[in-house]
């Protein structure tokens, strides 16, 4: 596994203002006020930032084409959904816009419930679905590696084809990194023989211990035959001054949250998935897990990446994520509300704390 780790933020993508208590504006998803998420990042010393997608959101592949053109560094992790895509189309739009963009991009392919129907797609039950997406994801990386593909799946089938323009590949990237999250045991399966990185949602230490040395068994029982599977970690991340400073707004945020029924935060609630409910139950343990882990927005319609929160100054929630760090994440996906002003916070107080720092020994949650 590289040891080499990354940071990324996130970009909503969504037509609703006021994403889990952003600044809500009439321009808040133009291309100038994306563009000024996505320069933030390259002038604070993010790598990229995960591009959210969903029926109902922007395109999120249109997105994020037009931040790569209007960037010089800045890196998409674009999400996008088997079915809405077929592989042969995705392969190409994908290799197209690595070439243009100067090999930026990053995939990140999503299976969970959405509004299928709306977009003209069907699929059976989440054994099906993770089928699906297995046999998605291996032939999108055969069609970006091999020329002449023939493949005739249960699912998808392709003769003769080669995608142009070609990956440009290197030593440390072969193709575009293919992110891939789910706490199923389908969903897992996949990952394991699949994926280039399994992403975590915000679960404490001792469960993303668990969680990778299970993947790790999982690998080898099932012959992977790709370099070994890294793993990320999305989550929120608070950040004040002071411990102090950084709890009294966290729970400022709770009770607003509790005041308004959780509106604007329940893109994940569609459908309650096994790795969202894992964040559910965190909360019978406590309401603050670990040192700094807070599950407390979960109960007031806090879904997905925000449904637990790393809260504290700098130093406290760097301690944390090295922590993490420690366990194997290698990558990233980082944010708070208001956005734009916490790609700059953290860029300058949290990530000088993080990035090129020793990696950290074995460290017992706590």
């Amino acid at each position: 596994m590289s040891s080499k780790t990354e940071f990324l933020w996130y970009i909503p993508n969504d037509v609703k203002a006021g994403h889990r208590g952003d600044v809500a504006g009439e321009d808040h998803n133009s291309l100038d006020t994306l563009t000024s998420h996505a320069t933030a990042l390259e002038d604070n010393g993010w790598t990229g930032a995960l591009i959210g997608t969903g029926w109902g959101r922007p395109d999120t592949f249109t997105v994020a084409t037009a931040l790569a053109a209007r960037t010089r560094r800045f890196q998409p992790l674009i999400a996008i959904r088997p079915g809405y895509w077929k592989p042969a189309n995705f392969a190409s739009a994908a290799a197209t816009l690595d070439h243009l963009s100067g090999q930026r991009i990053r995939i990140n392919i999503v299976s969970g419930k959405d509004d299928l129907a709306a977009y003209g797609d069907s699929e059976g039950d989440s054994t099906h679905r993770y089928a699906r997406t297995r046999e998605f994801m291996r032939l999108v990386r055969q069609l970006w590696t091999e020329d002449h593909v023939s493949f005739d799946g249960e699912h998808f089938r392709v003769t003769n084809s080669t995608v142009q323009p070609r990956i440009k590949s290197r030593p440390d990237r072969p193709h575009p990194k293919l992110y891939f999250g789910g706490a199923s045991d389908a969903a897992e399966r996949v990952s394991a023989t699949e994926a280039d990185v399994q992403l975590f949602w915000g679960e404490p230490l001792d469960g993303i211990e668990e969680r990778i040395a299970r993947l790790k068994a999982l690998s080898a029982s099932l012959d992977r035959d790709l370099p070994p599977l890294e793993f990320g970690l999305r989550i929120t991340t608070l950040v004040r001054d002071t411990t102090e400073e950084a709890w009294r707004d966290a729970e400022a945020k709770v009770a607003d949250m509790a005041r308004n029924s959780g509106a604007g935060w329940h893109d994940h609630k569609r459908e309650v998935a096994v790795g969202q409910q894992r964040l559910f139950n965190l909360q019978a343990k406590g309401d603050v897990l670990d040192d700094n882990l807070y599950t407390a927005p979960g109960k007031f319609g806090g879904g997905g990446a925000g449904t637990t929160w790393l809260v504290g100054s700098a130093e406290d929630v760097a301690r944390s994520l090295n922590r993490y760090r420690a366990l194997g994440i290698t990558h990233f996906v980082l944010s708070d509300t208001p956005y734009l002003s916490e790609i700059r916070r953290q860029g300058s107080q949290l990530l000088p704390l993080l990035v090129d720092a020793p990696r950290p020994g074995r460290l017992a949650a706590g």
